[in-house]
């Protein structure tokens, strides 16, 4: 059979079952392995008797080595296709998590962080093509339920390596398990995933790449502010509640649980609700409540009502990227594998880029002001998602 003849079988079937659970299972571990880094994190700088300053610094190596596999993600799904790509971004990671566990030298600990997070990027960006794809086979939604699945590796990730931790197992042996577990599932998965990056027109020999159009520049940036919004919750809404609204230091991470916990349930039904709403409805109310999320966060008093607040940009958040990753996957001056990794990566720069542009500007002037800048940064999306094609 013809490469041509089989990229038009297993197309024909790109939306079947068995495809979407694999490309759930993918989102689930990819989120796993990151959510135990984060629980490793401390013991990391146990070992290394790093300073904050070294330890933000470590953290960087992670977000750089993923932005540089994203960065040419695009090509190298086009050519070797998801499955593909998807197996090597998942060794890559497994072979790294170990280390992270007994690395002592900073230097070898921040190069396999880099070389963690560049297995991360690309499997993140492989398996949005893949679920894009997917999702357009199986002619209906299902872009917030793969992400929902991400969300939900995080948590298992980060908490089933605290259990494992607190029960006595070393940080070795709990990435034993975790990679055992990665293995079974991806291997289990393997059928499932798609052995090409595009659809076959996409891949025509001959036609020509075009750049791409304000439609996807404006999905890149939309994407980017939403990401730049969670980074923001993650990095400085601790310091916000404890500084600025009286809530204990030990209790600095409710303003992320909240987040984590609203976003996860909204992608859970995600699905059924753009089913209902339609991407534009979603992009639109999600615009506006993170806008209000934000405000409620600034201008109402004591904690528990900005702690509301941060829920409310969590509602509001949870499905605008997962649209967004569809929507790039339908223009069609790029193939697939291209639009969606340039909105992925330029997401991906709001994580990266996000927390220190509002950094910056509470130096200048305070958190208020910086959170109140995210807010109006939302106005983007609200009005961008009128300039968009559905």
């Amino acid at each position: 059979m013809s490469l041509s003849s089989e990229m038009e079988s297993v197309n024909a079937h790109a939306g079947s079952p068995a495809r979407r659970v694999a490309t759930r299972a993918i989102f689930f571990v990819t989120g796993m392995a990151m959510g135990l880094w984060a629980a490793l994190v401390p013991y990391a700088q146990l070992r290394t008797h790093s300073e904050a300053g070294d330890l933000g610094l470590l953290l960087l190596c992670l977000g750089a080595g993923s932005l540089l596999s994203m960065l040419g993600s695009g090509r190298i799904i086009g050519r070797f296709g998801c499955r593909a790509v998807i197996v090597a971004a998942v060794v890559l990671y497994c072979l790294m998590l170990p280390l992270l566990a007994v690395f002592s030298d900073i230097g070898l600990l921040a190069l396999s962080l880099f070389i963690f997070g560049m297995g991360i990027g690309l499997a993140d960006v492989a398996v949005n093509v893949q679920g894009t794809l997917v999702e357009q086979a199986a002619d209906k939604p299902l872009m917030s339920g793969f992400h929902c699945l991400w969300s939900v590796g995080g948590i298992a990730g980060a908490g089933g390596g605290a259990l494992l931790l607190s029960a006595g197992i070393s940080p070795l042996g709990s990435t034993f398990f975790a990679v055992a577990l990665v293995v079974i599932v991806t291997a289990w998965s393997f059928r499932g995933m798609l052995p090409f990056g595009a659809h076959e027109e996409d891949g025509a020999e001959g036609k020509p790449k075009a750049r791409p159009n304000f439609r996807l520049a404006l999905m890149a940036v939309m994407a980017m502010i939403c990401f730049m919004a969670e980074g923001a919750v993650l990095d400085w809404g601790g310091v916000f509640l404890t500084r600025e609204r009286g809530l204990a230091l030990e209790h600095a991470g409710w303003g992320f649980a909240v987040f984590a916990v609203a976003m996860s349930l909204m992608r859970l039904t995600g699905d059924a609700i753009v089913s209902a709403l339609g991407r534009k409805r979603i992009l639109v109310v999600g615009g506006v409540l993170g806008i209000a999320g934000y405000l409620m966060v600034v201008l109402l008093p004591g904690w528990i009502l900005p702690l509301c607040g941060f829920a409310l940009v969590g509602i509001g958040a949870a499905n605008i990227v997962p649209v967004l990753i569809t929507l790039a996957g339908q223009e069609k001056v790029m193939p697939v594998n291209m639009s969606v990794a340039m909105v992925a990566t330029l997401g991906y720069l709001g994580v990266l880029g996000g927390p220190a542009v509002i950094g910056f500007i509470a130096h200048l002037s305070s958190l208020y002001v910086a959170f109140s800048a995210v807010a109006a940064a939302f106005l983007i999306i609200t009005f961008g998602a009128y300039k968009l094609k559905y």
